[in-house]
């Protein structure tokens, strides 16, 4: 983060920093990339060759969320077979759960319809993802906290052990009374008039 930090933005050398393979440098990637200049066929690239989690999250909370494709790839690759493409999109959703102030709670719903379908994949990467997902949605304000609890209270009733898991483990803490007060005190932003 440092080093990123003394070259600035460098989308031209993004490409081969992650090209080279190694670990350092495909971290370093999600801090000198630039989100808008990111195209779908790159963010896809880069996806696929995901491995770790730690990988997979930075980009997402680091870059992707940023991208103008971040909405469109949630949907997009919550459907991969591939653990660590379909955890990026939870991932994803989970970032922006934490840093797209202009998303609309419809939004937010239809990434729990999305969780809601995901539930049931019992890889280790996948379903804790699906999960923290499920928590942050839920703690973005009142409204999405209500519909998190009901999608969380279905899959905790579940006859899928992962469904169930990771219904009754985001229920504990979205009904939680950290959780209740914060979201009292939450501001509800509208979002932005297009242009």
């Amino acid at each position: 983060k440092a080093f990123a930090k003394e070259l600035g933005p460098r989308h031209d050398l993004s490409t081969a920093l992650w090209d080279t393979g190694v670990y350092e440098a495909r971290m370093l990637v999600s801090f000198v990339a630039d989100p808008d200049l990111l195209t779908s066929t790159q963010m896809d690239r880069w996806c696929k060759d995901f491995d770790n989690w730690a990988i997979c999250d930075a980009m997402c909370f680091n870059l992707f969320d940023r991208s103008p494709h971040r909405w469109k790839k949630v949907k997009q690759w919550s459907t991969s077979r591939k653990e660590f493409e379909k955890r990026t999109a939870f991932a994803l959703l989970w970032s922006l759960s934490v840093h797209d102030k202009q998303a609309t709670d419809e939004q937010f719903i239809d990434g729990l319809a999305l969780i809601e379908r995901a539930a049931t994949d019992e890889r280790h990467f996948v379903k804790k993802a699906v999960n923290m997902a499920l928590r942050a949605v839920g703690k973005r304000n009142q409204k999405l906290n209500s519909a998190a609890v009901l999608l969380s209270r279905c899959l905790g009733d579940s006859d899928d052990a992962t469904a169930r898991w990771i219904g009754r483990d985001a229920l504990r803490e979205l009904t939680s009374p950290s959780v209740k007060k914060r979201i009292r005190t939450v501001r509800v932003l509208k979002p932005r008039k297009q242009l």
